[in-house]
């Protein structure tokens, strides 16, 4: 499991308050909660990256995914399961990026 402490600084430093409440609350707090493992957050966190047509964000979090146990084939499975409920333009845009990961 990756730990994401420091990633609002490295992605949004040019807005340090931003990635401070990034890396405080977001990575600091809400990824490290018990209800659910990292593993489940990731899947989550992607699911709805796909659903909201956040590329941006999406690469990123596609790694994390794999780095926190999602394999790629059950990755490959939420962007196909995502086409019929967000839509296959969003879905086609997942599987390009995740096309991308080496």
């Amino acid at each position: 499991m990756t730990t994401l402490t420091g990633m609002g600084r490295r992605a949004l430093g040019a807005v340090p308050a931003l990635a401070d409440l990034s890396d405080r609350v977001l990575f600091g707090e809400v990824w490290e909660r018990d209800a659910l493992n990292k593993r489940d957050r990731s899947l989550v966190t992607v699911a709805c990256l796909v659903a909201l047509c956040r590329d941006g964000q999406l690469p990123f979090h596609l790694q994390t995914a794999l780095d926190n146990g999602v394999t790629r084939v059950e990755l490959e499975e939420v962007v196909t399961h995502l086409a019929f409920y967000a839509g296959w333009p969003a879905a086609a845009t997942a599987a390009r990026l995740l096309g991308d990961l080496k």
